[in-house]
């Protein structure tokens, strides 16, 4: 007869101040984040009207039960509909996320090869570099991107470069394209891919590579069994902290971008400043938000999983 499991041990209480140190950043995340969505949540389900503010319903608490009973009768899922059925909507989400996909990958071909070389510098000159990759971005960033304003010009800095190179013989038109948008996307989140990839290397534990080494792996393929797959996890956090905000981005494509180079918070900030439609406006943002939750939520999928297997 097998002896009965021994008793599980108490689990620790939890002291106050473990409790406060958990309730602080609850509170800050339910006052800065979960009230200003739950708001504009409600702004979209309403109406459009000439008064202040401009939609309706209006919640009047005084009224009691009458109140709460009009406030919701009052609610209307119009503003979803003209989202779903105009296409200038359906367009400037799909520029969004293509924008987002094209100028995140592009920032991990280039921000890996520099968090790899941080990563493998003397630890002395570590601090100096990551220094050096941020301190540009220590200049205010509409400063940055009228900068490349400037630069991206006819008569700008980068085609007086490819003329005297020899590269080009006329200047190429790059203001106001698609390409100087995803230029901008680049240059303005470069750290934010740098700093989770050098985070993610600069942990790896070095007698890994030289255990393959001593069974006779090359470097590159140490590299490719090794390396790359333990810095997955920073790579995929650059993406996020990269794909999310790009994808919401107004100042860059409003300045670089042409008439034509329309995403998302272009189109949210003419609902809600110029077309006056606050609740077409929220119902935009809320989508929006929609939208990003996915690859956060995949992303949480991986990491539980990841966390399971170990």
């Amino acid at each position: 007869m097998t002896d009965p499991p021994p008793p599980m041990p108490p689990r620790p209480r939890t002291s106050p101040g473990q409790k406060l140190v958990i309730l602080i950043p609850a509170l800050w995340l339910a006052v800065l984040f979960l009230v200003p969505c739950l708001i504009v949540l409600k702004i979209s389900f309403s109406q459009t009207v000439i008064a202040q503010p401009p939609y309706a319903p209006t919640l009047d608490v005084s009224a009691g039960i009458e109140g709460l009973k009009e406030f919701f009768s009052g609610l209307t899922l119009e503003s979803y509909k003209i989202l779903a059925s105009d296409t200038i909507y359906l367009k400037s989400y799909f520029r969004s996320v293509l924008f987002a996909a094209v100028a995140t990958s592009i920032l991990l071909v280039i921000g890996y090869p520099i968090a790899y070389g941080i990563a493998r510098s003397p630890r002395r000159a570590q601090p100096v570099l990551v220094m050096a990759v941020f301190l540009p971005f220590l200049t205010a960033f509409l400063i940055r991107i009228y900068a490349w304003v400037v630069i991206l010009q006819r008569e700008g800095l980068l085609n007086d470069t490819l003329i005297a190179l020899g590269i080009v013989k006329a200047p190429l038109v790059w203001l106001a394209t698609d390409t100087a948008i995803v230029i901008g996307m680049v240059y303005s989140y470069l750290p934010f891919m740098v700093l989770p990839l050098y985070a993610s290397l600069e942990k790896m534990d070095d007698t890994l590579l030289e255990a393959a080494a001593d069974l006779g792996c090359p470097r590159w393929k140490g590299f490719w069994l090794v390396t790359l797959p333990l810095s997955l996890p920073g790579a995929a956090a650059g993406a996020l902290l990269c794909f999310i905000p790009i994808a919401g981005e107004f100042v860059i494509p409003d300045l670089l971008g042409g008439s034509n180079a329309l995403m998302i918070g272009q189109t949210l900030w003419t609902e809600f400043f110029q077309n006056k439609d606050w609740p077409v406006a929220a119902a935009v943002a809320i989508a929006l938000l929609i939208v990003l939750l996915v690859p956060i939520m995949i992303y949480q999928r991986l990491q539980l999983r990841d966390l399971e297997e170990r």
